[in-house]
């Protein structure tokens, strides 16, 4: 996988972010909502190291 893959799959992740916080924002998660609070941090977390690492390829 070279950069350019990389960035791509970056992107689509980091697209599909909202969709993340729309859930968070649901009243009726119960337990769920620890792990959709986790993915949204560890997908912040990718995020943010790939621009440090890329810093020309910023997502």
């Amino acid at each position: 996988m070279d950069k350019v893959d990389i960035r791509a799959k970056i992107a689509q992740m980091a697209a599909k972010r909202d969709s993340l916080v729309e859930l968070l924002e649901r009243p009726n998660l119960g337990t769920l909502r620890i792990d959709v609070d986790q993915a949204l941090e560890e997908l912040d977390e990718l995020i943010e190291e790939f621009n440090e690492t890329f810093p020309e390829e910023k997502v």
